[in-house]
């Protein structure tokens, strides 16, 4: 498996602990076992990585519980290459340290064939959306059209459009957040605004507005971890029921009132332009309901 690295000046063992989810005793042993490298060469647990490293996690005996599970999957569009699938609240997109099943790549491995250059973790996943984030993803089949929708990705020329309810009136119809985005030096697991971070931009649209929210359609230049929960939190209008970030009071438990309505792409084979469109689950339209109500 390798990982992307999205920060640096830390630790390769700390990094690994929690970015896996893990113990740190469990990542010492998996880095004395060699089954750590770092630009193909081992290295000691007190190694202090930087962006450009390529780390690179290979520990059998967690990857042979990696298995097909059959479970319920709302596939959009799927042919010999591609498949869209409409991600439902509160999966996982794939495996990880700790969390082997249950996952959509699980679900992906029984459905289908999927390539394999993420190697053993993320079969299929192109790009990846928070558990509690709903909607759109691209997977793919082979290799071949992995690689080509990853380009796009990295070329921004990928269309992705989310809604998500936001606290606050937002009172300018439309904006930019241009801001990099980091791992939280206060707490590991959360990502920040850091001047050291990546590049990431949004632009948001107000679609209505009500007595102590906003409902807002969101446009992706970048696609940074938990990207907009931390941007519209940033500008003091945090995502309605997000559980990290804002703290603001839990309205439910089924997280964040975030969805990826449109997604559209360049079909690798085919060379056509194909946009794919998702209605809003029945979480987020349950909460938004009282909002309307107010």
């Amino acid at each position: 498996m390798k990982i992307e690295v999205n920060n640096s000046d830390i630790r390769l063992d700390v990094f690994l602990s929690e970015t896996l989810d893990v113990s740190r005793s469990s990542v010492s042993k998996m880095i004395k076992n060699g089954e750590v490298l770092v630009n193909g060469k081992a290295v000691k647990g007190g190694y202090m990585i930087s962006e450009d490293d390529i780390i690179e996690v290979n520990h059998e005996e967690e990857l042979n519980d990696v298995l097909p599970e059959q479970m319920d999957l709302d596939i959009v569009y799927e042919d010999d290459d591609v498949i869209v699938v409409n991600k439902a609240n509160g999966l996982v997109v794939h495996p990880a340290a700790g969390n082997f099943h249950g996952t959509l790549v699980n679900c992906l491995m029984y459905h289908s064939k999927l390539s394999d250059v993420n190697v053993q973790f993320r079969p299929g996943i192109v790009h990846r959306i928070d558990a509690y984030t709903t909607g759109l993803l691209m997977v793919a089949k082979n290799n071949k059209a992995h690689e080509f929708l990853a380009k796009q990705l990295a070329d921004k020329t990928t269309y992705r459009k989310y809604i998500a309810l936001v606290w606050g009136v937002i009172n300018n119809d439309t904006g930019t957040i241009d801001a990099p985005i980091g791992r939280s030096k206060a707490d590991r697991k959360k990502m920040a605004i850091d001047a050291d971070g990546k590049d990431a931009v949004t632009h948001f649209k107000v679609l209505k507005r009500f007595k102590n929210a906003s409902l807002i359609e969101l446009k992706l230049e970048t696609g940074r971890t938990h990207q907009i929960r931390v941007h519209m939190d940033y500008i003091g209008h945090p995502v309605v029921n997000d559980p990290v970030y804002g703290h603001r009071k839990l309205i439910d438990e089924t997280g964040q009132c975030l969805h990826a309505k449109e997604l559209g792409f360049v079909h690798p084979k085919t060379g056509k332009y194909m946009q794919f469109d998702s209605a809003l689950p029945d979480e987020f339209l349950n909460i938004l309901k009282q909002f309307e109500e107010e």
